[in-house]
């Protein structure tokens, strides 16, 4: 029986940016809301979750994205699972949008009086402490949390013996663009982030996984 740090490592090191996925091969749907779960339960800053999944299934759509999305041709039309992720604009990352006041109110169902707080809380955490001044600014910080999500969804993936691919590799501006005029996303709250595959392998990778040393990578004070 192996220890559960063996475990965890035998995950990570059997995770890998998978370029061709078999697509005769579907993941179930206990294990693809395995994965979705790993995600909605992913850590997000002040409680906010400024982010939202399409799984892409249409056929049509996925045809459109391929001239846009070079990055994404083998996972489109290999993965047995596409994965579009969302990240929130600063119309919604307003400390008093109706997007965060409902979910403090409806969702964290905190009072009154807490709401305020934590509203103030986070208005001087955007104007002081990170200095997020613009609308770039705003959907960057948002974006940068759809990591953590997508991690962890990719982590459990992997754990389930599942393969994945991150995808940056992509027009942002001619998917959104897409999006929009497929009525998938209302522009004015939502802007791509990043992607992701999701099946099985074709073939083992070529090579190991190589990285630095953890001696490079870590400074003990």
């Amino acid at each position: 029986m192996i220890s559960r740090q063996e475990e965890m490592l035998q995950t990570m090191n059997f995770r890998h940016a998978c370029k061709q996925f078999d697509p005769l091969r579907t993941i179930t749907d206990e294990d693809f809301l395995t994965i979705l779960e790993a995600a909605r339960l992913s850590p997000t800053s002040f409680g906010f979750e400024p982010w939202k999944l399409i799984v892409l299934r249409d056929a049509t759509i996925k045809q459109l994205l391929d001239p846009v999305a070079w990055g994404a041709r083998n996972s489109l039309h290999g993965a047995s699972h596409f994965v579009i992720v969302l990240a929130r604009k600063s119309v919604d990352l307003q400390p008093d949008s109706a997007y965060l006041t409902n979910l403090m109110r409806d969702v964290h169902r905190l009072p009154e009086e807490a709401i305020e707080g934590r509203r103030q809380f986070y208005r001087n955490f955007l104007e002081h402490d990170f200095q997020l001044e613009d609308e770039r600014a705003h959907f960057d910080w948002a974006c940068k949390q759809t990591y953590i999500v997508l991690a962890n969804m990719m982590t459990t993936a992997a754990y389930l013996g599942i393969d994945s691919c991150p995808i940056e590799g992509f027009s942002q501006a001619e998917v959104d663009r897409v999006l929009v005029d497929e009525g998938l996303i209302d522009p004015e709250h939502f802007g791509v982030s990043v992607m992701a595959g999701f099946g099985y392998r074709a073939k083992d990778p070529v090579r190991a996984k190589v990285r630095q040393s953890l001696d490079d990578l870590v400074i003990w004070f």
